[in-house]
């Protein structure tokens, strides 16, 4: 499991204690993929996104690591320190976009695993306007 601490910068809107609380945003982004409810979100250098089959994933596009939030719309345990200056999140792995697929390899089994669906275009734009 990889993790990384980043610094929030009090000065950043995006990034303000205000703004930022991972596990809220987590506990959202299970839910919504709970009712099957695709949405993206972007906080931060962070992305959220769910879908309408019930996945839920946090992506940081920096350096293209992920972890799972939920699958099925059955929620997914996810490794977060959080404080009033940094968090970290244990990432599962990485992830990457081949066309429309979203590509993930698993850090432990080191699986490639391919799912079509997922809204990649709508991820894109996201992430290009971060």
């Amino acid at each position: 499991m990889t993790q990384r601490k980043t610094r929030h910068q009090p000065t950043s809107p995006r990034l303000s204690r205000e703004s930022l609380h991972l596990a809220k945003e987590v506990r959202s982004i299970q839910h919504r993929a709970a009712e099957h409810d695709g949405r993206v979100v972007s906080i931060g250098p962070l992305v959220f996104f769910s879908t309408d089959t019930g996945d839920a994933w946090i992506l940081e596009p920096a350096d293209q690591l992920a972890a799972r939030l939920a699958a099925g719309g059955d929620p997914l345990p996810v490794h977060i320190e959080e404080t009033e200056t940094s968090f970290a999140i244990g990432w599962q792995g990485r992830y990457q976009f081949d066309g429309d697929t979203f590509l993930y390899e698993d850090n432990q089994s080191r699986r490639l695993n391919a799912i079509r669906g997922y809204p990649v275009k709508q991820l894109l734009r996201v992430i290009s306007n971060s």
